[in-house]
């Protein structure tokens, strides 16, 4: 059975200056560790494939896939969790080995192509078979670093930034070309992930006190985190979790919504605003919103809306604060806010009902994901470093 969809490969690079001939012991324990963390951090709508050596290969069905934004929020996730790792790892070395002292040498690179496939089963492993499949693997070989000078990067083919609907321009992406043996000359962009670490690192947090809490609501989700999330964020959906007819999206932030955007939610002829404080994805959005009440100073108050994976899903979380501003606004906005707690409780559970409807129109046919042991992990580490010694003798 052919389908249509995305392929990805995560490939842990960096050998050539990583390893030494006497710590092979070393380097295997930190390159499992690695390729384990890569695997964990593959999340849905992405399912595992195989183990590739140093490299993770995953794919996904192109119906009901994610959005653009969380699609490429998912992979710098996954990057800036590589990298924390290999800075832990610096940090808590004792080891005056060459594989513990130059584990800083490793990176991650990410590929993704988008196209058809079919999945063969070898004993318990899938195998991904096609010409597509092919491809995305020979663009693993390229001059992209001696072009562009970029170590670390995002490579999406054109066929992916199609389908994605990629705004490659907003995300600073760069345009290069690599000819591929038996596919011609491949037109690609690419998207250097050092700046994504950078701006993890300079993120802030917002917080408040308990007692400054007005109300909480909760609702289970039986749907992966991901999924959630992209719901979440998805206009129609969004409409449902504020109360509001429509809203649109101010101040977007390289094409994306994101620390600094402005949603101007309408509900019939009142306005109320809300500015994104933080964007934490899969995690936290933290929105500061200013209540429709005439004054001299605004009325706001904080929601944060929180995600947190369970047994059976996700559990959302929103949190509303104690509206801020003059004693008489403020009174007022409390008394808005409060004679809404049982509406704003139907509709975070009228949201869980549309997206597990949606969701399940839409995914018919979902491979599950396959455990990956660590033992198994280990093996795959193992014979990628025979194998980069081996090249390095040569």
């Amino acid at each position: 059975m052919e389908h249509l969809g995305f392929f990805l490969i995560a490939d842990i690079t960096g050998y050539t200056t990583y390893l030494g001939e006497s710590e092979l012991e070393h380097a295997r324990q930190t390159l499992t560790d690695l390729l384990e963390l890569v695997v964990n951090q593959t999340r849905p709508p992405l399912t595992v494939a195989q183990l590739e050596g140093d490299a993770v290969l995953s794919y996904a069905f192109a119906e009901g896939f994610v959005t653009a934004q969380t699609f490429l929020e998912r992979i710098e996730e996954t990057y800036v969790e590589f990298r924390r790792a290999i800075d832990l790892m610096v940090l808590n070395n004792t080891c005056k080995c060459n594989a513990c002292a130059n584990v800083s040498a490793l990176d991650l690179k990410f590929f993704v192509h988008y196209g058809s496939f079919a999945i063969q089963l070898v004993g318990d492993i899938r195998q991904l078979v096609g010409s597509d499949v092919n491809l995305v693997h020979r663009l693993l070989k390229n001059s992209v670093t001696v072009v562009t000078g970029i170590r670390a990067y995002l490579l999406l083919t054109e066929d992916a930034v199609n389908a994605l609907g990629v705004d490659t321009s907003a995300e600073a992406m760069v345009a290069h070309g690599e000819a591929v043996p038996d596919f011609g000359e491949i037109t690609v962009e690419v998207k250097d992930m050092q700046p994504v670490y950078e701006a993890a690192k300079r993120m802030g947090q917002t917080f408040y006190a308990p007692e400054d809490v007005l109300m909480t609501f909760v609702s289970e989700v039986p749907l992966p985190i991901e999924h959630v999330w992209n719901y979440a964020n998805q206009s129609e959906i969004r409409n449902i979790i504020t109360g509001s007819d429509s809203y649109e999206v101010m101040d977007r932030k390289n094409d994306r919504v994101g620390a600094g955007s402005t949603y101007q939610c309408y509900h019939g002829n009142m306005i109320v605003t809300q500015l994104v404080l933080e964007w934490l994805p899969f995690e936290r959005v933290v929105l500061q919103q200013q209540a429709p009440i005439p004054g001299r100073r605004p009325t706001q108050s904080i929601l944060d809306l929180r995600f947190a994976e369970i047994d059976e899903g996700t559990r959302l979380s929103l949190i509303v604060t104690k509206p801020t501003g003059p004693l008489v606004q403020r009174s007022l906005a409390r008394l808005m806010m409060t004679a809404r707690r049982s509406r704003t409780k139907a509709d975070m559970d009228d949201f869980r009902d549309r997206i597990v409807e949606d969701f399940a129109s839409k995914h018919e046919y979902q491979e599950p994901q396959q455990e990956f042991p660590y033992s198994l992990i280990g093996s795959a580490a193992f014979d990628s470093l025979n194998e980069s010694q081996a090249d390095l003798r040569e």
